[in-house]
């Protein structure tokens, strides 16, 4: 009941800022903050991370953990609009678009550098694109990074549970967001 009076506070607080509204029915509510809870914290060690990626069924599942973990991307929005033209390997670069963000003045995307742990795995998967490449159909820059595993029925989170569970770990809460904690 606090989380949903929180955001119906917040809802109506912004019809007030932008006039559509004189008052706000919840403005005088009081206790109705959503906090973090960080109980649900967790950092993936490196070593953890290993496993993980060892228990990866593919280059492309790897890519995918290597990016949430190493690279601190947003799964899965993040991973699928990155393309083969964001990935600046001569100057260790990698430009990620953000769609969650990109609503904000100057923040639908950012340049972050192309974190050592990272970089064997996008080679990896570059090379593997250019072994099965047509040239004729597209050119390598338009390619996105993750190949498969596009489908909105992918469900991402089922697999990388099955994922830890088959590297002998108990799967951590908020899989993709304490990847993404973990590398910040």
């Amino acid at each position: 009941v606090r989380r949903r009076c929180g955001i119906a506070r917040q809802f109506f607080s912004d019809a007030v800022r932008r006039r559509l509204l004189d008052a706000s029915p919840f403005a005088e509510m009081k206790g109705v903050v959503v906090r973090a809870n960080r109980s649900r914290d967790y950092f993936v060690t490196t070593e953890e991370a290993d496993a993980v990626l060892k228990a990866c069924p593919d280059l492309q599942w790897q890519l995918i953990f290597a990016l949430s973990r190493y690279g601190g991307l947003r799964c899965p929005s993040e991973h699928l609009v990155l393309k083969w033209g964001d990935v600046d390997f001569d100057n260790g670069r990698i430009r990620v678009h953000s769609p969650k963000t990109e609503h904000h003045e100057g923040k639908g995307e950012r340049v972050m550098p192309m974190f050592p742990e990272l970089r064997p795995f996008l080679e990896a998967a570059y090379k593997e694109l250019l072994t099965d490449f047509d040239p004729k159909v597209k050119r390598v820059s338009e390619q996105p990074v993750i190949q498969r595993y596009r489908d909105t029925n992918a469900y991402l989170r089922t697999q990388l549970i099955k994922i830890i569970s088959r590297a002998n770990l108990k799967p951590w809460p908020k899989l993709f967001q304490n990847l993404r904690a973990t590398r910040a």
